[in-house]
């Protein structure tokens, strides 16, 4: 799995937020939604292209990690949070 940076904003097809891409953004920060549009990170090679719902969190490595579940096709998949997500829809998923 090789990782391909891209940078890209998007207007989110959940709560219309505009969200400014760094490369590394692959959610909403004010959401938390997704979009599946990846099979390998920032390849957007996905066919899906289903949203990916915030299902919970994971502590790993002491790293704040998202899991999704597609709504389309039911992939799960784990993200890192990043520090301009809202924090306090991170704690409606512990």
């Amino acid at each position: 799995m090789r990782f391909i940076k891209k940078v890209e904003d998007f207007t989110c097809e959940v709560c219309g937020t505009k969200v400014q891409g760094s490369g590394y953004t692959d959610h909403c920060p004010s959401c938390l939604w997704g979009k599946h549009v990846d099979i390998n990170p920032g390849d957007r090679q996905e066919r899906c292209q289903g949203l990916m719902e915030p299902i919970g969190v994971l502590q790993e490595k002491g790293q704040c990690r998202i899991v999704y579940r597609c709504q389309q096709c039911g992939v799960k998949k784990v993200n890192n949070a990043q520090t301009k997500d809202n924090f306090e829809q991170i704690l409606k998923l512990f």
